[in-house]
């Protein structure tokens, strides 16, 4: 097994260059300038539903402030990256399924019935999905990274942390602030707020944001970019205190995004070793060998430009004709939160209805040749309608020595996800061409002529060599040949899911400086699914129809079986059938689960506190909406009947965490440290892997004895490597330590810095579900290895300089951001082509600031260094050649499997001006 042992000096090295940039500190966490402020200037956060200074809270938590957010240009919650050592946000397919992780725990791929291990609330509302926090935020509080499961808490529960974001209330002091960007890529950023009273007991605040930007990729044959910005961003608010114990609080936002994303590039042996010689042609004429891939063949001769697999980071794309990224979003909703101080508690009512659809289409294989594609279409897209309420009532008794809270939540969220994922115009030929041209029919190969062989002697040398079977397998060669622009018409997935949750959560004083903290949940999850298929793929059935006999048949050849598998599988791929047009499905699961929490903290000195602490965290299981996951492709479905009694092979466990943690907050004032060392486990761990042809969703679970053997799981066989009962224990864990701290050596410098050490590895043993099934083996890679985005070593720093220019109150502004990562496997099967090379990103901005900041002129630049890797990388769709021993070559788990990358940003670099009175 191919493993990432990666040396420790190399890491060391990594995490000492990173925190050179900001020495003498080491982290970053309870130093971050105001977020609410305390008189000492600490910052105050309410992780714990209530007001505390950081320092006191006995939990893992960074707090970013709206300064550090402004200085690092943030303006979604992906940019945190610069400044959350232990948090990893990216974007793939799409960005309205951004992924946050942390301490390498995050939901994988684009399934939106796969709920989020790091859920994204803004102002105490949570959202359906943490990619929607890739939107613009308008003005920015501060934004709270709590790390590990919030089993008690979470509004919706966490497995491996949220990201709480505020933003800035109204002012009974009326301001204007506004700021106009512009920089490389045609970047124009328009922002800008109004907050002022309207009568002494209400405020009112109004933020807009626009945005206009170039795209980052080149598509050369439609003639336009890709992965550009063309958004907008708008929020109302106002708060009503009407006396000292009633504060109300209405918040109402609206976004717009149409831009075109996301494109992706094939990954070549320039960027990483490990492609080896996947994209060199074979002979003509020769299926694969090990220095060649028949694929490559098959592309170029439709019209792939081979340029396209050697260009290393290049940016520019291989887009089919006519085939476009482009998308919309509409994302908005309405909230408002009642404070009601009783005198001896204090209740709080917060009440959410939200609104998201997002549409996107794609150029799915990401090539020239058009196999797959989704049109821009008002009939596709994923939509969420969400209700949420939240009440808490808090208080203390028996005299102070307990703060004690208690609470409900419930939501109801509708899901609808609509898909028109079709075959494209050339789709029947590629398929043809890579069945003829992978093995002993090589010598056939004639990718101009009907089904990809040579006239004449092609189809007398394939009749002859299937036998019995000659006839059918011709006639399947030419029906599939002919499976063009056919596919999903429109698929529609319905989830109504309810979720209700009881809670409390109480601080013990012990004594005055040592604390218990005990808290509970009860959530009570329920989901109904259905879903209605639209299809018109009438070669699937009528190639199951020539050949589906063939299969079995004692009497045929071999050739003519393996041919028969062939062609039903390339012309049924992701169950996409006619069989399947008007049918409908429907199930519905219920789950009930009890965390909670326990930490006892103590604080020897004021400026010291220490504490250890247990959670339970839960993540609700689900459905998968994915049609490829009722069945293998190669059967009927059996009408309406068969597919209905199928329906509950889309369903998915719970996932569920025991995590323990011993920690330490230093802070006197200009200095603080906060150090903690974790481990948590989690069973039944939800996974979404593309394997070139359709995704799958898994959960892992580990096993103490697997039968067959400890190798069973690493084999190519399904059947293999299963679990008894008593043996199956939990499948990943996550340990290592953190370490944040801050310097505010003089009023106006500012240092920070943060280590992450995260070992987030998959047990050794792996089996899939909680009653013992063997692992898939697409995900034969996993045992032992680390898990995918999950560097074992983080590294973050900043230094900020304000100094004071004259005496008019004039001041500068030098800041400068880092982050190194240790390597890390960017793909969810760990395949080594997947890989990405550790590296380090920073942001830098110089200004120039009036008296009070009234004004502000600044240069700045975001990844200065210009540093290229990966996001993601994957199975380029469809796109495997055939070899004679395919998934044999320990090099090469995916055979002749070739493969596609999401790149990250480029440098950019503007100028901007602020202003404000």
């Amino acid at each position: 097994m191919l493993r990432r042992d990666k040396p420790l000096s190399h890491a060391l090295k990594l995490s000492a260059a990173c925190l050179a940039l900001a020495i003498p500190s080491l982290a970053f966490a309870q130093e971050t300038p105001q977020a609410e402020d305390a008189s000492d200037g600490e910052i105050v956060v309410t992780a714990q539903g209530r007001s505390q200074l950081l320092s006191d809270v006995p939990v893992a938590i960074s707090a970013v402030s709206a300064e550090t957010l402004q200085n690092s240009g943030a303006n979604d919650i992906r940019q945190l990256n610069q400044v959350a050592p232990s948090l990893l946000v990216s974007s793939t397919g799409s960005e309205a399924n951004g992924s946050a992780r942390i301490r390498g725990i995050g939901t994988v791929g684009d399934n939106p019935g796969l709920e989020s291990s790091v859920p994204v609330f803004i102002d105490g509302v949570y959202r359906s999905r943490s990619g929607i926090g890739l939107n613009e935020l308008g003005e920015i509080d501060r934004v709270e990274v709590q790390r590990g499961p919030q089993g008690t808490l979470g509004g919706r529960n966490s497995s491996a942390g949220l990201i709480s974001i505020y933003s800035k209330k109204p002012s009974f002091t009326f301001g204007v602030s506004g700021e106009l960007t512009y920089g490389n890529y045609d970047f124009m950023r328009a922002a800008g707020s109004v907050t002022g009273p309207i009568s002494e007991q209400l405020a009112f605040r109004v933020d807009g944001v626009y945005v206009k930007r170039d795209g980052f990729y080149r598509d050369d044959q439609n003639g336009h970019d890709v992965n550009n910005r063309d958004r907008y961003f708008l929020r109302g608010q106002l708060l009503f205190e009407p006396t000292d114990a009633l504060s109300v609080r209405l918040i109402a936002d609206y976004t717009s995004r149409k831009e075109e994303c996301c494109a992706a590039t094939y990954v070549d042996r320039t960027v990483n070793q490990f492609i080896g010689d996947l994209n060199t042609p074979s002979t003509v004429g020769v299926a694969s060998t090990a220095t060649s891939n028949n694929i490559i063949n098959v592309l170029r001769d439709l019209g792939q430009p081979l340029a396209a697999f050697n260009q290393g980071y290049g940016r520019n794309i291989s887009v089919s004709p006519n085939r476009v990224f482009s998308g919309e979003t509409k994302d908005y909703g309405f909230s408002g939160q009642i404070d009601y101080d009783f005198g001896g508690a204090t209740l709080t009512s917060i009440t959410a209805y939200r609104q998201y659809r997002s549409g996107q289409a794609s150029d799915t294989d990401y090539g020239e040749v058009d196999i797959l594609y989704r049109a821009p279409s008002d009939e596709a897209y994923r939509q969420f309608h969400t209700f949420t309420q939240e009440l808490r009532l808090q208080g203390e008794a028996f005299g102070g020595k307990l703060d004690w809270l208690v609470g409900g939540f419930f939501a109801n969220e509708k899901l609808t996800v609509r898909d028109n994922l079709r075959f494209g115009n050339q789709y029947g030929r590629f398929a043809t061409c890579r069945i003829i041209s992978g093995g002993g029919l090589a010598g056939l190969y004639s990718p101009a002529s009907p089904s990809c062989v040579v006239p004449g002697v092609g189809a007398a040398t394939i009749g002859g060599a299937a036998g019995l079977s000659g006839p059918d397998v011709l006639a399947a060669f030419t029906r599939l040949d002919t499976l063009n622009d056919l596919g999903t018409t429109n698929d529609r997935y319905f989830q109504n899911g309810t979720n209700f949750a009881a809670f409390t959560h109480n601080i013990v004083h012990i004594t005055d400086t040592l604390d218990l903290t005990l808290g509970l949940r009860f959530t009570s999850d329920k989901k109904k699914f259905d879903a209605t298929f639209g299809n018109d793929n009438s070669a699937c059935t009528a190639v199951q129809g020539l050949v589906l006999d063939d299969l079995v048949n004692p009497l045929t050849t071999a050739t003519a079986r393996a041919l028969a598998g062939s062609l039903i599988g390339l012309s049924c791929q992701g169950n996409s059938t006619a069989e399947l047009n008007g049918v409908s499905i429907n199930d519905k699961r219920s789950e009930d689960e009890f965390t909670g929490t326990a930490i006892l903290s103590w604080k020897p000195v004021d400026d010291l506190l220490v504490y250890g602490s247990f959670a339970r965290g839960y993540k609700a299981g689900g459905f998968n909406l994915d049609r490829s996951a009722l069945k293998s492709p190669i059967l009927p479905f059996g009408g309406q009947a068969g597919t209905q009694a199928l329906v509950r092979n889309l369903q998915f466990d719970p996932e569920l965490v025991d995590s323990y943690e011993l920690g330490a907050k230093f802070s006197n004032g200009p200095f603080g440290l906060s150090v903690s060392a974790f481990r948590s486990d989690f069973s039944s761990f939800q996974l979404n892997t593309f394997n070139g042809t359709v995704f799958l969703v898994q959960n892992v679970n580990g096993c103490d004895s697997l039968v067959g053997g400890s190798s069973a799981d690493t084999d190519l066989s399904n059947t293999t490597g299963s679990c008894a009962a008593g043996d199956i224990t939990y499948g990943v864990r996550t340990q290592g330590l953190e370490l944040e701290a801050s310097l505010v050596p003089a009023r106006n410098f500012r240092v920070a810095a943060g280590l992450t050490y995260a070992k987030t590895t998959y047990r050794d043993d792996l089996i899939g579900t909680k009653n013992g099934a063997p692992l898939d083996p697409a995900l034969r890679k996993l045992p032992g290895d680390n898990l995918s985005n999950a560097p074992e070593f983080v590294a973050t720093s900043s230094v900020t300089w304000t100094p004071d220019i004259g005496s008019g109150g004039m001041s500068g502004l030098v800041y400068i951001d880092g982050r190194m990562t240790s390597d890390y496997n960017t793909g969810s099967d760990l395949f080594p082509q997947k890989e990405q090379d550790g590296f380090a990103v920073f942001n830098a901005r110089i200004g120039l600031r009036g008296p009070d900041e009234a004004w502000g002129l600044e240069l700045w630049g975001q990844n200065i260094f210009n540093q290229d890797y990966a996001q993601v990388a994957f199975n380029a769709p469809f796109q495997g050649g055939q070899s004679s021993a395919p998934f044999v070559d320990p090099r090469y788990p995916g055979g002749r499997q070739i493969f596609a990358h999401f790149l990250a940003e480029p440098r950019t670099y503007g100028i901007t001006l602020r202003g404000k009175f």
